[in-house]
């Protein structure tokens, strides 16, 4: 037996959610933002949308609350999980597998500075597509995927018959559901290119025998944040997904 289900949050509105919205509004190169995007933390909103998981996992049946709480090392990730309040006995394991995709010499670009500065990249990416296609000193969604089962493969032995929540990304959440739910590209990159994973959201797959594929319970959910008055944000990734 693995584990039983998983709690997948994305993490609160970040600065660098902020900061890349308003380049792309702009038609700016590049995202203003002076750190490393491990270091990118929580914007005003993204600390309300974090502290808003707290009443919603004190809400939880005992049979509904996660055992175990794991968190990518990303300071608006690890934010988010200290104030969602998983508690003891759940001590918040930080994992560097449920880190962002790396994006290599296009970090801190907008789709207008890779086509301005790196004509050839975009042109490879549109026609690789976003799963394959890997920028130089970067990560491609399939790179991203072989950490993501790596994790799986230990949350079935080190909890065993549990319910595990994972603060992360909106790539890994995707990228969670492409391996648990056997996905296809084809049907990953849909979903990529036509639904944006809102900051704060909640998604859980449930595998009530813990073995074999997992089946989604609920995606994208901010039930939490609307019954609160907290704002709800939406900043996707670029959504030119598929081969082209």
């Amino acid at each position: 037996m693995g584990t039983v289900e998983l709690i997948l949050i994305r993490h609160g509105e970040s600065e660098g959610n902020v900061a890349a919205s308003a380049a792309q509004a702009a038609g700016a190169e590049t995202i203003d933002i002076d750190l490393r995007d491990a270091d990118v933390p929580l914007s005003a909103t993204g600390r309300r949308q974090a502290q808003a998981l707290a009443p919603w996992l004190a809400g939880l049946a005992e049979t509904q609350r996660p055992t175990s709480a794991w968190s990518s090392p990303y300071l608006r990730a690890r934010q988010t999980a200290e104030a969602a309040k998983f508690g003891q006995p759940n001590a918040l394991r930080v994992d560097e597998r449920l880190r962002d995709r790396e994006l290599g010499i296009l970090d801190l670009l907008t789709a207008v500075g890779v086509q301005a500065r790196y004509p050839a990249e975009a042109q490879r990416r549109q026609w690789l597509g976003k799963f394959y296609y890997r920028p130089p000193g970067g990560e491609s969604w399939a790179d991203v995927v072989l950490r993501v089962r790596s994790l799986l493969a230990d949350l079935d032995r080190r909890d065993d018959g549990g319910r595990v929540a994972l603060v992360c990304h909106d790539a890994v959440i995707l990228l969670l559901r492409y391996v648990c739910e056997d996905l296809s590209e084809e049907n990953l990159l849909a979903l990529a290119a036509s639904t944006a994973v809102l900051n704060g959201s909640i998604t859980r797959l449930v595998r009530p025998s813990g073995r074999g594929l997992w089946q989604l319970a609920s995606f994208n959910q901010v039930d939490h944040l609307e019954e609160t008055g907290t704002p709800v944000t939406q900043h996707a990734g670029d959504t030119d997904a598929l081969p082209h």
